[in-house]
């Protein structure tokens, strides 16, 4: 049975173990990848472009605003940022589950566009030990630190159009659920349920 991939968006507070969850979760699989977006930023030392993201100019992502190419878009320090609709399209037809790592409010416009997507939101067990983890990283000031941490109780009461929450206490429990939801994203009814007509 051909399938096309799953639509995965994941999101959480800065400092909740994302990207190690996440890393964890897929290590060895060959049927993921990350979504590359575009940026109107320019490209630091070592970036290549289509790989950490596409650099384009604004006038170009102002197009692509207007066309509805992006599933999701954002400004953050005077740069754009976005998901290209035709790049998650094009990898969804190959049969690759595409990985989604953005804020809550990019994760709403994408439930949107894309209401079949799994949206799934990492959170911490508790404000202080989110706190403990953005102090140990030790790149952020105080501000930074306080800032953060006020954003993630905002996210906390914005969560609530989320399919799964996992609670990052335990990096290897957080990384099994995340490849559970995954897997289990393929055997949803509504997307087997012409399988059934067939018999």
């Amino acid at each position: 049975m051909n399938e096309t991939g799953r639509l995965i968006v994941i999101s959480g507070p800065s400092g909740v173990g994302k990207s190690t969850v996440v890393n964890r979760a897929i290590e060895g699989r060959t049927d993921v990848c990350f979504s590359t977006s575009v940026t109107t930023r320019a490209p630091r030392p070592g970036e290549v472009d289509g790989r950490e993201y596409f650099f384009i100019d604004r006038t170009r992502f102002h197009e692509m605003v207007e066309r509805d190419e992006l599933l999701e878009y954002a400004e953050y320090v005077s740069n754009g940022y976005g998901t290209p609709r035709a790049f998650v399209e094009q990898k969804l037809k190959e049969g690759m589950n595409v990985l989604l790592d953005i804020e809550v409010q990019g994760a709403r416009q994408v439930r949107a566009a894309m209401p079949e997507a799994v949206m799934i939101f990492i959170a911490p067990p508790s404000l202080e030990v989110l706190e403990q983890r953005l102090r140990s990283r030790g790149t952020d000031t105080e501000e930074a630190v306080a800032s953060r941490l006020e954003r993630a109780r905002q996210e906390f009461h914005e969560a609530e159009f989320y399919d799964y929450l996992i609670v990052n206490e335990d990096l290897d429990n957080a990384a099994h659920a995340l490849d559970a939801i995954i897997e289990a994203a393929h055997w949803r009814f509504s997307d087997r349920a012409a399988w059934l007509k067939k018999l």
